[in-house]
């Protein structure tokens, strides 16, 4: 049996053609396509070794080996403008043959979603193969004396500070959240990571905080178990039509929306709540897609769609996929459309509202 670890990913190239001989009986040509002897390029805008990289890394050797002809899959990587650099290089660049799959991640998407004029990809003119979630807790210090999230209108006058990396970061979705909320939120920027964040947590400079699913497992739990800290609520995941529910990871916790519903006794509302619906499906719960280019044939996405779908169902994957992709369902099949639709798309007046919200509150100008 084989087995996975994050230095493997990193160490083992681009390369999934050690798959080749694994279990297959010659190439599956699907609807006509047939990728032996090729090689197909994965492009990641990010630089090696961060969570986009190893995303595509872990999944590079099971899509070769589930993809008709078992071709060869490489990872590119294209860093450079937050990820906006490698994005437009590969619309501009890239050939709807099947040979190039582009992989983004929420830093992506958000200077789309927000108008940035440095863009040049339209989410809605590419098509997506596989969407990856992921997940993340809110707590604040048991110093508060909130035992939960029914307990959230004690903290209704008090003033929280967070540690942030930027107000269009992916800290613009607890940004939302507390503001939806109505908390009184004080941002101290300058972060270079959600670690800085935890850490100005356990210093006591940050009163309230989140961090991802993993780092919130390995980094918070405990804190919690030494009655240091209190968890308040997920950000919540989205099944395949796109409604908000339970984390699976934090099942026993309320989402951002029932927190909510707590709080103020009334679900939100209003294009404030609409704005943060699109930043948390497009920071979180639809946080990775990869996609092929525009133009691409019908049969050669249908393909694709099949091979995640099968390399999903595949044991090694099921067993290996723990400390990569969590617990989280990975869209595939019938229900990446669904995702991919709230991670890449805004209703234009929750735009407006968020790029007038940065600029008036943070001095954010958004060209």
């Amino acid at each position: 049996m084989l087995k996975f670890n994050r230095r493997q990913f990193l160490a083992a190239g681009a390369s999934a053609a050690a798959f080749s001989t694994m279990g297959l009986a010659g190439a599956r040509a699907q609807n006509g396509v047939d990728f032996s002897g090729e090689t197909i390029e994965w492009w990641i805008p990010f630089s090696e070794g961060g969570g986009s990289d190893v995303w595509a890394r872990f999944y590079a050797p099971f899509l070769s080996k589930h993809l008709p002809g078992q071709p060869n899959v490489v990872v590119r990587n294209v860093p450079g403008g937050g990820s906006i650099t490698g994005t437009n290089e590969f619309v501009a660049r890239a050939q709807p043959d099947g040979l190039a799959l582009l992989g983004t991640s929420g830093s992506t998407q958000f200077p789309f979603l927000l108008g940035d004029s440095r863009v040049r990809y339209n989410y809605a003119n590419l098509n997506p193969v596989l969407v990856t979630p992921t997940g993340g807790v809110v707590y604040i210090p048991a110093s508060f004396g909130v035992s939960d999230a029914s307990e959230l209108g004690q903290l209704s006058e008090e003033e929280l500070v967070y540690a942030s990396q930027g107000a269009t970061s992916l800290d613009l979705v607890p940004m939302l959240a507390f503001h939806v909320m109505g908390l009184n939120v004080r941002y101290v920027f300058g972060m270079t990571g959600r670690g800085d964040g935890r850490l100005a947590f356990e210093r006591g400079e940050a009163t309230i905080d989140y961090q991802t699913s993993s780092a919130y497992l390995t980094n918070v739990t405990p804190l919690v178990e030494a009655g240091d800290a209190v968890p308040l609520f997920s950000w919540g995941s989205l099944d395949g039509e796109g409604n908000i529910q339970r984390d699976p990871t934090f099942p026993d916790l309320p989402h951002f929306v029932e927190a909510y519903e707590m709080m103020h006794g009334e679900e939100p509302s209003g294009v404030a709540f609409d704005a943060y619906k699109s930043f948390f499906g497009s920071g979180f719960a639809a946080q990775k897609p990869a996609m092929l280019p525009e133009g691409t044939p019908q049969e050669i996405i249908d393909t694709y769609r099949q091979a995640f779908v099968d390399a999903v169902a595949d044991p090694e994957m099921q067993e290996a996929k723990g400390d990569v992709l969590g617990e989280y369902t990975q869209a595939v099949g019938d229900d990446v459309e669904g995702l991919y639709r709230v991670a890449t798309s805004i209703d234009p007046e929750a735009r407006d509202w968020v790029r007038n919200y940065l600029s008036e509150n943070y001095n954010v100008t958004l060209e």
